[in-house]
């Protein structure tokens, strides 16, 4: 592996080429690490402040209150501010009744890095060319070539003929949606529009309201009873809070591990609520690797942005909330679960179109019943989530699929394209917006309703992270993860017969073993497509 990378890494160019690589790779570095500075503080400037409280109708009592506090921050008194999540649908467009707010909330998102003040479509073209041509130095087509060739993938044509198979039936399932949206509100649906709609669509059909629903997902319950539980359930593990060991911010809180038979696994920080200095989004981080060469237990951190409320109240979640917490919980549990040699191969170090596999399966717990009728409780009156509502909340989950695949495609599909350009000359003179329009129109996926869920000037996955020709992977896990909930249901074990065997075979190995033949070792075949179809609603 280490002679992999080094070739790689250029080893075997001649003198000029090992300079020429040297060059490329710091330029690429500079000019990533502005882009991700350009895209906080574009974040930053494109919080919308309103003047009225009336502007914020459709927002409970909490968020009004959190957004006041948010303006006054920012040296607002008497105002109300709204900030943005670094993807293209902001969530409170669900819930604004004002379409014009709503409206200034979207484009506010759209323009983000686009902008006099802050331009991240040049710092894209830079960086798409540069990697462009440091993939021709070493011999590769494209990037993307590159980037895919030490992968699960291997190579640009089977994630092509993948994402292209998704791409008809997902467009196909939008515009259904699209045209019972347009009905129900009588007019033109406009991107602002979309997640209104949608809201109360779906509330309608299902009855199911997504403010009636944050009360039963308190932070605190959903973390602790939820999150925590599913992981000793499935897993005999239990973490406890060490109040004692101090965080690298005074919101970050540490939690040390302890195995079935009472031994330390390691440490697990949590940093769940959002700050300006604080990048957006969520993510995990190994902030100290598994090894047994050097002795060391895992010490792992779970980002999130969740907004902060008010001192002495409550932080209460979302679904998509709890989905994160899940999903970058799994991501933790690859890490504190690593038994490992060499710390070159511990936890997540796998290849990126793979590693997002663990923490996908992690996000079936959140709806097992046994787990979601132990976190699911009112916060006023402790009573449990109604069956009768979790029955309409999960049926409720399937609605809207055509939007979530093409407003995903979209991004993976540009990502896609920003890497396939075959050299740096190719990219002369182009502007990034207009690229990211052709882009798309020739992906099939131009839909001015559904923006791709990240454009290209706060694109930070391929931009300012190691995502670049990588973005399509989150799918690519997703086959990997429909298939492994098939096999954890199919009832030919306990939960924590499976659980066990999961652990020993995929999440202990971490890269020391190659990731399909992990995967093998406990499904006993090749994964397939098919239950990720389903699970989509792209076949039947």
């Amino acid at each position: 592996q280490y002679h992999l990378r080094f070739v790689r890494a250029g080893a075997g160019l001649d003198a000029e080429g090992q300079a020429r690589l040297r060059e490329l790779n710091t330029e690429i570095a500079a000019a990533t690490t502005e882009f991700g500075q350009h895209n906080v503080a574009a974040r930053n400037a494109a919080t919308v402040v309103l003047d009225s409280a009336d502007e914020l109708a459709g927002l409970s009592p909490a968020a009004v209150t959190a957004a006041a506090e948010n303006a006054r921050s920012m040296g607002r008194e008497g105002a109300w501010a709204l900030s943005l999540q670094n993807v293209s649908n902001q969530p409170v467009l669900a819930e604004l009744a004002d379409r014009d707010v709503r409206r200034r909330v979207m484009e506010a998102s759209l323009r983000r890095g686009f902008t006099a003040d802050i331009d991240n479509g040049h710092l894209a073209v830079r960086i798409a060319a540069l990697r462009a041509e440091r993939a021709a130095l070493l011999g590769y087509s494209d990037h993307a070539a590159y980037a895919v060739a030490d992968q699960t993938a291997q190579t640009p044509e089977r994630v092509g003929e993948m994402l292209g198979r998704l791409v008809p039936p997902a467009v196909a399932n939008a515009q259904r949606e699209a045209a019972e949206l347009a009905s129900a509100m009588q007019g033109e649906l406009r991107s602002w529009d979309w997640q209104f709609w949608s809201q109360r669509v779906r509330a309608e059909r299902f009855s199911v309201d997504a403010d009636a629903l944050r009360p039963y997902f308190e932070l605190e319950r959903v973390l602790r009873d939820g999150v925590f539980y599913a992981a000793e359930l499935v897993y005999g593990i239990t973490l406890r809070e060490r109040d004692d060991l101090v965080g690298y911010h005074p919101e970050v809180r540490v939690f040390e591990v302890f195995d079935a038979d009472g031994s330390a696994l390691g440490l697990f920080l949590g940093d769940f609520f959002a700050r300006p200095s604080k990048h957006g989004g969520a993510w995990m981080n190994e902030l100290v690797a598994q090894s047994t060469l050097l002795g060391t237990l895992p010490v792992v951190v779970n980002n999130l942005n969740i907004v902060k409320p008010p001192a002495g109240e409550p932080a209460l979640l979302t679904w998509d909330n709890v989905r994160t917490l899940f999903h970058e919980f799994g991501h933790a549990l690859h890490g504190l679960f690593s038994d490992v040699r060499f710390p070159f191969f511990s936890g997540t170090e796998v290849p990126r179109d793979f590693v997002e596999f663990p923490s996908q399966v992690n996000e079936m717990w959140m709806a097992h019943p046994q787990v979601l009728a132990n976190y699911a409780r009112h916060i006023d009156t402790g009573e449990q989530m109604p069956a009768e509502l979790v029955e309409r909340m999960t049926a409720a989950e399937r609605f809207g699929e055509g939007f979530r695949t093409v407003e995903y495609l979209g991004a993976a599909l540009l990502d896609w394209a920003w890497h396939r350009v075959p050299g740096a000359e190719a990219l002369a003179g182009v502007d990034a917006e207009a690229f990211e329009e052709e882009a798309l129109r020739k992906a099939g996926l131009a839909l001015e309703a559904i923006p791709p869920r990240y454009r290209t000037g706060y694109f930070a996955h391929i931009f300012a992270g190691g995502y670049a020709a990588g973005y399509y992977s989150y799918i690519w896990s997703e086959v990997l993860d429909a298939d492994t909930v098939d096999w954890f249901d199919d009832g030919a074990a306990s939960i924590r017969e499976k659980g066990t065997v999961f652990r020993r075979e995929l999440l202990s190995r971490g890269g020391s073993v190659d990731p399909l033949a992990a995967f093998e070792s406990f499904r006993g075949r090749a994964p397939e497509i098919e239950p990720l179809l389903t699970r989509r609603g792209l076949i039947d």
